[in-house]
């Protein structure tokens, strides 16, 4: 055995030994060498290479040094460098170059993009921009106010819309009905002497209202129905020129010890004692006359306070009230703040804004309307609308008084009504009352030449937006329909005959529409009530903006809320207003993309499906939602039912009016299209 020393000598001489300490001493070498190329400043490509896993590495210099190449034929003329944005040169040269070569200049930044203006709602690309910022309202009368902010999201800037705030209106807008009280086209017609000054005229589209309607100081909740029947806050209604000018008639009075209500006993010019007895002698005077049965719908002409309505309701009556904006201050507002149906509306030279055989009775009590002027063109609208088979009461001086001038009056309305066929059927005391016929046999018999004629076939009697009068007789459908209408409350849940004659796609039949719209309807308000305790909400003047049939407010007369519903037919969808009217409902034409004629702060609650994703289409939303906002009762609510895509651009506008909001999935669970938005308009400060 050797000894250690002797054993470590001889493993020195092995090859193993002899190949390692070679490839240490090439490694160093090419290492000290590469980096002498380095530094002298060879632009050379460098190529490492090896044969197999035991070989020692080789390395070589790129064969293409000092060498010129053309890409130009390779490249596209109009190819740039991503990264620079600076054209590529077409020709490269693979050459040894100096050490340590100069840098190249500095690349110029691109010059900032003009800045975008934007407008309105809308972002930098013209689309509604889901990102606001709604800030809190104050008293300016000024309009809404919106401006272009940088928001940063991950670190890039993006332009996006701010909307600050809608503003309060000056304070003598509180009553303000914008086409009522246009008073700049008002002066600029060429007559009034017809009554144009009471139509409407309304802005032009874009220069409407865009501020809130602000309330009257001392505003409070109305006093709930009934009570709201006989006496209402003076606070939320402040005019006294009627308590000056019709309390010696009943019509309304203001207690000295208690100034803070008005009162309202219940009389009319013609009927001092009070409306229950007035009704009473109409009955009686006319046995067919039956209310709540076959009187279901009825249409009081110069209305005042509206009492002859409020009574008829006790007794399953609906009566639209109407009369114009003029001197009688407020009558309309009076009747709406006491929850009886009202329109503003004037008997002028367009038609009034309901179908042909709308009204099963039509009343007028002094009403102070010539029917006889132009050769009778008024009560020619008066026949349009009575149903047929129908009566027209008129309670006036005519009738009992037995003056020369009136008398000639009274002969006149005779000779009048007889042309058109009317029947007087009774005149007692100071009234009198005749029956439209049931068919055209009567107008057909008449002398060749008889005034007033027959309108044309062509003529559509329900054709009521902005329609003139016209001086003809409305023909009666030959078939009848409309005329024979069941009794209430049977007629709410028939279909009626004038369903077939509504223009229209269906690709089921209309009968099954119409009783599948009451189903859906009934179903939706009876969730309501269950979950978001409808009972407890004091819903009493309702606005459904897009009616259909009329479903939503059958289902809430079967679900029996002590409230009336107005259902708005708009212009842009087919004509469903007869059919309203043949149910027993009440209901008017209307386009939202004008304000609506009735004075602010009108209704508790306001319904709204499917309207903003077809009225956007025509103009903005928020012309509608503002206009929802002024005639909406402080502390009244909003109902939105409509497809998710407008959702948030409307949740953003009524928080900027100052409205509290809730978006909620409807009964068909969270993966609908559609969705809820509740609304809450804030009671003012106090």
């Amino acid at each position: 055995m050797k000894p250690p020393l002797a054993a470590n000598r001889d493993l020195l001489k092995t090859p193993t030994l002899i190949k390692i300490s070679a490839l240490v001493l090439a490694t160093a070498a090419f290492f000290f060498l590469g980096k002498h190329l380095s530094h002298d400043g060879y632009k050379q490509l460098v190529f490492f290479s090896s044969s197999s896993e035991n070989s020692i590495p080789e390395v070589s210099i790129s064969p293409n040094s000092d060498r010129t190449f053309n890409l130009s034929s390779i490249i596209p003329s109009n190819h740039t460098d991503i990264e620079t944005t600076q054209p590529i040169p077409s020709v490269v040269t693979v050459t040894e170059t100096e050490a340590n070569p100069p840098p190249p200049p500095p690349i110029p930044s691109p010059p900032p993009p003009a800045p975008i203006r934007t407008f309105g709602v809308l972002d930098a690309n013209g689309v509604m921009s889901d990102d606001f910022e709604v800030g809190e309202i104050e008293d300016e009368d000024s309009g809404n106010k919106t401006e272009i902010v940088e928001s940063r999201n991950d670190g890039v800037s993006r332009p996006r819309v701010r909307v600050k705030k809608f503003a309060m209106c000056r304070e003598s807008m509180r009553e303000y009905i914008p086409c009522l009280d246009n008073t700049n086209a008002i002066k600029k017609l060429r007559s009034t002497e017809r009554g144009e000054k009471f139509e409407r005229h309304c802005p032009e589209r874009g220069r409407g209202l865009n501020c809130l309607v602000p309330s009257p100081k001392g505003y409070r909740q109305p006093i709930p129905w009934p009570r709201s029947r006989d006496e209402v806050w003076f606070s939320n209604v402040p005019h006294t020129r009627l308590v000056e000018d019709k309390g010696g008639q009943n019509w309304i009075s203001r207690d000295p010890r208690d100034k803070s209500k008005f009162k309202f006993p219940g009389g009319g010019t013609q009927f001092i004692h009070g409306a229950d007895e007035y009704l009473d002698q109409i009955s009686k005077m006319v046995s067919d006359i039956t209310f709540g049965k076959r009187i279901r719908v009825a249409l009081d002409v110069g209305c005042g306070v509206a009492s002859f309505g409020a009574y008829l309701l006790s007794r399953n009556v609906l009566t639209m009230s109407v009369a114009p904006k003029d001197v009688h201050e407020n009558q309309i507002q009076f009747a709406l703040e006491r929850g009886v149906p009202a329109m503003a509306a004037a008997f002028a030279t367009r038609r009034l804004l309901y179908p042909s055989q709308a009204f099963d009775l039509i009343h007028c009590s002094r009403c102070r309307i010539n029917w006889t002027r132009d050769d009778g063109i008024l009560l020619l609208e008066i026949n349009r609308m009575l149903r047929a088979g129908g009566y027209f009461a008129w309670a006036a001086q005519p009738v009992y008084k037995h003056e020369a001038a009136l008398e000639e009056q009274w002969t006149e309305m005779l000779n009048l009504t007889t042309s058109l066929c009317w029947k007087l059927v009774k005149k007692e005391g100071y009234i009198a009352i005749w029956q439209k016929p049931l068919n055209n046999n009567c107008y057909l018999s008449r002398e060749a030449g008889t005034k007033p004629p027959l309108c044309d076939e062509s003529d559509d009697p329900d054709n009521v937006w902005y329609t003139n009068l016209k001086p003809c007789i409305s023909r009666i459908p030959e078939n009848g329909s409309g005329g024979s209408v069941p009794s209430w409350p049977a007629r709410l849940h028939t279909p009626p005959d004038r369903l077939q004659t509504i223009t229209f796609d269906s690709y089921i039949a209309r009968k099954e529409l119409f009783k599948a719209e009451s189903r859906f309807w009934n179903e939706i308000v009876g969730g309501f009530i269950r979950a978001l305790k409808w009972r407890k909400m004091k819903l009493r003047n309702v606005l459904d903006m897009r009616a259909g049939f009329g479903g939503f407010a059958a289902a809430l007369n079967d679900h029996k809320l002590d409230c009336w519903v107005l259902s708005v037919v708009p212009v842009s969808g087919p004509n469903t207003l007869p059919v309203i009217y043949d149910r027993g409902l009440l209901g008017v034409m209307h386009d939202w993309c004008e304000p609506f004629d009735t004075y602010p702060r009108t209704y508790d609650f306001l319904h709204a499906s499917g309207l903003f994703s077809i009225e956007r289409k025509r103009c903005e939303m928020s012309t509608i939602l503002l206009e929802m906002d002024r005639i909406l009762r402080p502390g009244g609510r909003a109902y939105i039912r409509d497809s998710i895509d407008v959702m948030d651009e409307m949740q953003e506008i009524t928080k900027a009016m100052g409205w509290r909001t809730s978006l909620r999935d409807t009964s068909e669970g969270p993966h609908s299209s559609y969705r809820i938005l509740t609304c809450e308009k804030r009671l003012p400060r106090a």
